[in-house]
């Protein structure tokens, strides 16, 4: 993976903490000093680029390419769905649905995950099962309780269409047009769809008044293990620690519950967990969970409060919550403090011949 801008800006925040914690820098018990711009702060800010393999590096026509892909449903074997049918911009880059649709409007088990930021993730998927985007991103073509894609007469068209031959040929020029091409194009563009520039981002880069009191209320709250403890699994700077957890979720109760993560790597904690999501832009993406069984993030948070529903397998990170009334509303105004204002997307003209 390159990522240069990334590798830079750890070292230089390594360097900054050691200058802080020399300094004798007053902090709370969690090591931050929770004021605009300060430098305890600076690793929640995300690398300018994210990372991408060695093979895929984005240019403006893998990019263009993949958009094109992205929003044409004659990927599905129906012709009707696309990529953005599940995951939408105007829903956060997901669907608004408790749980998806796939092949013939078939109801799902799970919720549709918003692509934001998927870019930053170390593994992708509810599950984990795919290991990075371009894994990812021909999954749903794949099963047939998603697009259903029928490749022999997917590629058939792909190269018998001049628009889309000569766009494969301009992003990847002696590669052809097969899964892997496909794959690479899709997410190139989906490395494109990115939050970073959210009120606290703004806050965390030194605008003091990007954030009201109440939302750096709720970020104290949030990172405090002793409060929200929030950040021990929507960690630094992507909120996710791209790990796997059980929340104790009603549905995970009985033999009939999902597996989650365990159903990929039998090992008995991973029984009903499911990786953790991105918070950035989550007042977006609702409802929330992988059952999608919370409506807003008031539930969200009203859920960890009571330390879960199932308990039998729940993550040792899962605890009843002490929170006020308002302690609560505070961590839902940070939350929404994690949303970035985006461009309108304008949708690509898709080639008919």
């Amino acid at each position: 993976m390159r990522n240069r801008t990334g590798a830079a800006r750890i070292h230089a925040l390594a360097g900054v903490m050691v200058l802080v914690a020399a300094a004798g820098v007053a902090r709370g018990e969690t090591g931050l000093v929770f004021e605009a711009g300060h430098p305890s702060l600076q690793h929640w800010l995300l690398p300018e680029r994210p990372p991408y393999p060695e093979d895929n590096e984005p240019t403006p026509e893998r990019v263009a390419l993949g958009k094109m892909l992205f929003f044409d449903p004659r990927l599905s074997s129906d012709g009707n769905m696309s990529c953005a049918s599940c995951h939408n911009p105007m829903f956060g880059w997901s669907d608004g649905l408790p749980t998806a649709r796939g092949h013939k409007s078939m109801v799902l088990g799970r919720a549709s995950p918003t692509v934001i930021n998927t870019a930053y993730n170390t593994i992708q998927m509810w599950d984990g099962r795919k290991k990075d985007l371009e894994d990812q991103a021909i999954g749903p073509m794949e099963a047939s309780v998603e697009m259903n894609t029928d490749f022999d007469r997917l590629f058939r068209f792909l190269n018998n269409n001049q628009g889309y031959s000569e766009a494969f040929a301009r992003a990847y020029p002696g590669e052809g047009i097969n899964k892997r091409t496909l794959a690479k194009a899709i997410a190139s563009y989906e490395r494109t769809i990115i939050s970073n520039d959210s009120p606290f981002d703004r806050w965390i880069r030194g605008d003091a008044s990007a954030m009201t009191e109440q939302q750096v209320r709720g970020f104290r709250i949030f990172v405090d293990p002793d409060k929200g403890n929030c950040a021990i699994c929507h960690s630094a700077p992507n909120f996710t620690d791209n790990g796997f957890h059980n929340l104790g979720l009603a549905s995970d109760g009985g033999e009939s519950a999902d597996p989650g993560r365990y159903a990929i790597k039998p090992v008995k904690i991973l029984k009903g967990a499911f990786k953790t999501p991105t918070l950035r832009d989550v007042a977006l993406t609702a409802p929330y969970f992988h059952d999608g069984s919370a409506r807003t993030l008031m539930e969200v948070v009203e859920h960890y409060v009571k330390g879960g529903v199932v308990r039998e397998r729940v993550s040792p990170n899962i605890r009843p919550l002490n929170l006020t009334a308002r302690e609560k509303q505070d961590l839902v105004a940070f939350m929404e403090a994690l949303t970035t204002r985006h461009e309108p997307v304008t949708l690509p003209e898709l080639p008919l011949r």
